[in-house]
């Protein structure tokens, strides 16, 4: 690992595929290579650095702005080339546990164990499809002390499914430990919530680091699902937004709002709304909307569209869930490779999106808007072909 001396602003991890080797560098926010690539953060980015004259591979996302860079030790469960577990703390401690209850290791005990798990400072999160055999139950209370231990977390809750009721409430259990309350530190920024209470999205660290490289220095924006504030915050923090108005209808997620926009000292930039955006009376506000919800955040276009500054307009930032012809269709033309079916489904779904912001623009002012697509951003994958995309919109009026 070899340490590139520069500001620690913004810190990347790449790998030379020739020297098999990684480089860790430390980033200022005005190099060359931050403002160019700042906006394409992805895996396998190709990447060619001046300091190094090597090409080198994204192999893991930015990992920090603002935080100098400190060496992680990796979790201890991960998975290895061919899909093999390494869990071998966790494997030996349960072991050792169920040999002193007359229990022998199997490789069905084996597969019972989590592949993977959310952490969140010294609480780790496991999933409803671990410790599902029958012969767990003779452990008793030591069984989550070891997990604990082989885990490196002093609590531990179990997630169920989300539940359906309107707030995407998950279905989370205690399992070692009371509080349910825990932090997460995503660039830079603090983020406090109830796990049994708020969900928080880890796959979306690519589009808020891509949010929080955008300028809107004296800009207002609105966020008109803001959750715990995953979008308010970098808006706030990084992208030095003059004011947030901050919407969310779950209460649970309100109270984290409020006190996550207290921990990071943004609060006095930022005014949140408790209750449905579409009563929202603001109106003629806001340089920029966020729409950051998934599957669809279509119901929220009328709203964005009567949050935008009349006389200058502003940029929708519009999330969806997309589905490519070879997801939904049996049509295909012939030739066509998944991936162009898929880009062709981005472009026709942010051209139709562009239409119908332009109609609501015009029922909404009663003038003639122009929109402009800037850029489609590819944030993750849910399924073979179905990507969740977020459009950058411009909208002008005429």
């Amino acid at each position: 690992m070899i340490l590139c001396p520069a500001t620690a602003v913004c810190e990347c991890v790449l790998h030379c595929k020739k020297k098999k080797k990684s480089v860790v560098l430390q980033l200022s926010a005005q190099s060359d290579v931050l403002r160019a690539e700042r906006e394409r953060i992805k895996t396998g980015l190709k990447h060619k650095h001046p300091l190094l004259n090597q090409s080198f591979l994204f192999c893991v996302h930015v990992i920090n702005f603002g935080v100098p860079f400190q060496p992680q030790t990796p979790p201890p469960c991960s998975k290895r080339k061919g899909g093999k577990r390494s869990c071998n703390k966790l494997e030996g401690l349960l072991q050792e546990l169920l040999e002193s209850h007359g229990e022998r290791w199997s490789e069905e005990i084996k597969e019972d164990l989590p592949l993977s798990f959310q952490r969140h400072g010294d609480l780790v999160l496991i999933g409803d499809n671990t410790f599902c055999l029958s012969l767990w139950k003779k452990m008793g209370e030591d069984l989550w002390s070891t997990v604990a231990k082989g885990l490196g977390a002093k609590r531990l809750a179990k997630q169920g499914r989300v539940s359906r009721d309107g707030f995407r409430t998950p279905e989370v259990t205690m399992l070692l430990g009371e509080d349910s309350w825990v932090t997460h530190v995503d660039n830079g920024i603090s983020y406090q919530f109830d796990v049994t209470k708020c969900m928080f999205s880890s796959g979306n660290i690519t589009e808020k680091l891509r949010v929080a490289a955008f300028d809107c220095t004296g800009e207002t924006v609105v966020d008109l699902y803001a959750g715990i504030g995953y979008f308010t915050l970098p808006y706030l923090m990084h992208a030095n937004a003059c004011h947030v108005h901050a919407c969310e209808w779950n209460l649970e997620a309100v109270k984290a709002l409020q006190k996550n926009l207290n921990v990071n000292g943004v609060s006095n930039r930022c005014t949140v709304y408790q209750g449905d955006n579409r009563q929202l009376q603001l109106c003629d506000v806001a340089d920029r909307v966020n729409l950051g919800l998934i599957p669809s955040s279509e119901e929220g276009w009328p709203v964005a569209c009567r949050l935008l500054k009349r006389t200058t307009g502003g940029v929708l930032h519009i999330h969806q869930n997309v589905t490519s012809q070879l997801q939904a269709r049996h049509d295909v033309p012939q030739g066509l490779s998944g991936k162009r079916a898929d880009r062709r489904a981005w472009q026709e779904w942010a051209n139709e999106t562009a239409e119908k912001i332009a109609s609501l623009l015009k029922d909404v002012t009663g003038g003639q808007w122009t929109t402009n697509i800037q850029h489609i951003e590819r944030v993750k994958s849910y399924a073979p072909h179905v990507h969740h995309l977020v459009l950058d919109l411009e909208c002008r009026p005429s």
